[in-house]
């Protein structure tokens, strides 16, 4: 039986209820506080006039054509998400423009993580114009460096000191091969908040080895460092429920435990080709059996809540 402080799925739903409704700005605020947190989406315009592609991109490389903020709470709301953190889209690459426009426009519903080029002379310093902005974290990934030395140059130092003395999180896309080289920077930078996006894509090739698993786990020993169970449709087998996810889970609970765990869907890829956004949810609201009502407040909602908002 859950306690009084936790909330439950009728809650949930009814939150959800209330923020489908015409609230006025301070209403929808309270009310989106009431519901869960899905902790990694991604939204992007047809207008490109308004926000132009980054150069490299093209329109007919936007696939969806759309996912605006108002297309994802579509889904999230009837789930009895109240809050989301959007993650700068590469269309976009440094221009975080729609991501703040989309925060400015949904008070208290949207929190941010931003773009910066890491190869600017001071990238702190947008880092930090962000921040008053309503951005919380940074995406970066080691694109063409390769893994072994991404994280050395003066760029990727100076924004992993800002984000310890600024409590703004790094957020890493990468396989696991790059996890050596997170290991280095959390060791050398411990104060900095680290959010590791998808499980660090294990089991994007479909299996889920050990040794993979055991590398992220050991990454628990430092302690602003978290992970996302998001991107069930990209993971293992790909295929709904997910449950084969569920042993590597419960490794990262055992070793991190709730409080540095968060949920999250990777939208609009999560409801493409039959996968759902309530398939996602289910399973960590339903069905990881080794987890408390107070677990799954801070899968679904605090952990989140206390990094990202």
């Amino acid at each position: 039986m859950e306690n009084g402080n936790t909330m439950s799925r009728r809650d949930a739903v009814r939150a959800a209820v209330l923020l489908s409704s015409s609230l006025g700005p301070y209403e929808a605020e309270a009310a989106a506080k009431s519901g869960w947190i899905d902790a990694h989406v991604h939204v992007w315009t047809p207008e490109t006039v308004t926000y132009p592609l980054a150069e490299g991109f093209k329109p007919e490389q936007m696939q969806p054509k759309s996912f605006t903020p108002e297309e994802l709470l579509k889904h999230a709301r009837p789930c009895g998400v109240g809050r989301i953190v959007l993650i700068q889209m590469s269309y976009y690459r440094y221009d975080n423009s729609y991501m703040i426009d989309t925060m400015r426009r949904f008070p208290g519903v949207f929190s941010g993580v931003g773009i910066v080029n890491e190869e600017a002379a001071k990238p702190q310093d947008e880092m930090r114009r962000l921040a008053k902005q309503g951005v919380r974290g940074f995406r970066i990934y080691p694109g063409g460096s390769g893994v072994s030395h991404w994280l050395d140059g003066p760029g990727m130092n100076a924004m992993w000191k800002c984000g310890g003395e600024d409590r703004l999180a790094m957020c890493p896309l990468v396989n696991p091969d790059a996890l050596p080289s997170i290991d280095r920077m959390c060791g050398k930078y411990p104060d900095t908040p680290v959010v590791l996006d998808h499980f660090a894509r294990i089991g994007a090739t479909g299996e889920i080895r050990e040794e993979d698993v055991k590398q992220l786990a050991n990454l628990a020993r430092h302690k602003h460092t978290h992970v996302k169970i998001s991107a069930f449709y990209a993971l293992g087998k790909k295929q709904y429920p997910y449950t084969d996810l569920i042993p590597m889970i419960r490794r990262l609970y055992d070793t991190y435990g709730a409080q540095r765990l968060m949920w999250a869907t990777d939208c609009p890829f999560q409801v493409e080709k039959g996968h759902t956004y309530a398939g996602s949810i289910e399973l960590v609201r339903d069905r990881l059996e080794f987890t408390s009502p107070q677990d799954r407040e801070w899968l679904l909602k605090k952990t989140a809540e206390r990094v990202f908002f």
